[in-house]
């Protein structure tokens, strides 16, 4: 089973999985989330299960700030790992399905981030998604996850204005939206950009113009809206480097949600960042030693290039 252990280093937890050691790393005898698979016996559209290898399960709630920052004794890692069918079609992505079939994903994305979060040992709900061989993915079927987490994970705790300050994530849309030089996408409800400070090649940001906190709290034409913006920024990743021989064949890319937390701290603001893991066709993009020691990520192309390529890349 999952567990958590305190970096007495930096008081952080480390999630221990030695359950998904054991996990298959491709499939030899069919999809299982095809219709009639092993994950999806019945016909569905889209579609959320548990994880057979998760990384949190249910459990207790779990008292982790009686561990002192020295602890040795680990403890227990309550939550939820999910999975997210996109589509029954084995072919394709997310950008590729259409706007309507991504809004039933966007749909799906916020039933079960509200669900999750009303689960009294849940305190955060990250929907994400890891695309491609080259960041892990074992199952080419349109797919992605959920964990819920039993604390508020360091990456989103990190873009929290102190109390009392305004929303880090408006100010930056308001920015952006100003200089323009590195917009991608926009519309009346949502921006997508490559933020100035962009610590991956061609990452980008999609943020909602408003200053709402979770998938769930989004309303219709903000969700459609959603659902236009995914299809925009994920067909633009699809189309970069299209005519050179050295690309993937399959686009890969990092996605993950940051919103809200089950608490409800006013200053979260609901947002997408991609993060693909390749600086120029079929060259990746390494995590360097320096990087790593020093939390100080290098990004070797400039955001207002990358941009300008992005935009490039849809008539």
């Amino acid at each position: 089973m999952a567990e958590l252990r305190r970096n007495a280093l930096t008081g952080e937890w480390v999630s221990i999985v030695g359950n998904r050691q054991a996990r298959p790393n491709l499939p030899t005898d069919g999809c299982p989330f095809c219709i009639g698979g092993l994950e999806a016996p019945e016909p569905y559209e889209t579609l959320a299960f548990t994880n057979r290898w998760p990384a949190y399960s249910p459990g207790e709630v779990a008292d982790l700030d009686s561990y002192p920052l020295d602890s040795r004794t680990p403890a227990p890692a309550p939550g939820a790992a999910e999975v997210v069918l996109y589509s029954p079609s084995h072919e394709g992505s997310l950008g590729s399905l259409g706007v309507a079939q991504i809004r039933k994903v966007v749909d799906l994305w916020a039933e079960r981030t509200a669900a999750l979060l009303a689960r009294p040992e849940i305190a955060y709900a990250l929907v994400f998604e890891s695309r491609g061989e080259e960041v892990g993915a074992t199952i080419h079927h349109p797919h992605g996850q959920i964990y819920a987490f039993p604390f508020v994970p360091p990456a989103a705790t990190a873009e929290l204005a102190p109390a009392g300050e305004p929303c880090r994530v408006c100010a930056e849309v308001d920015v952006e939206l100003a200089e323009g030089d590195r917009i991608v996408f926009e519309s009346e409800h949502w921006v997508g950009f490559v933020p100035f400070a962009s610590e991956y090649p061609f990452g980008v940001r999609l943020t909602a113009r408003a200053h709402v906190g979770r998938l769930d709290q989004l309303n219709e034409a903000q969700r459609d809206s959603l659902a236009e913006a995914l299809e925009d920024v994920l067909q633009r990743y699809d189309r970069l480097w299209s005519d050179d021989p050295r690309r993937s064949e399959i686009f890969p890319y990092l996605m993950w949600f940051h919103q809200q937390d089950a608490a409800g701290d006013p200053r979260h603001h609901l947002h997408v960042h991609f993060a693909p893991p390749q600086r120029s066709p079929g060259v990746p993009r390494f995590v360097a030693a320096g990087e790593v020691g020093s939390g100080t990520l290098s990004n070797p192309v400039l955001p207002e290039q990358a941009a300008e390529v992005l935009r490039g890349c849809l008539p």
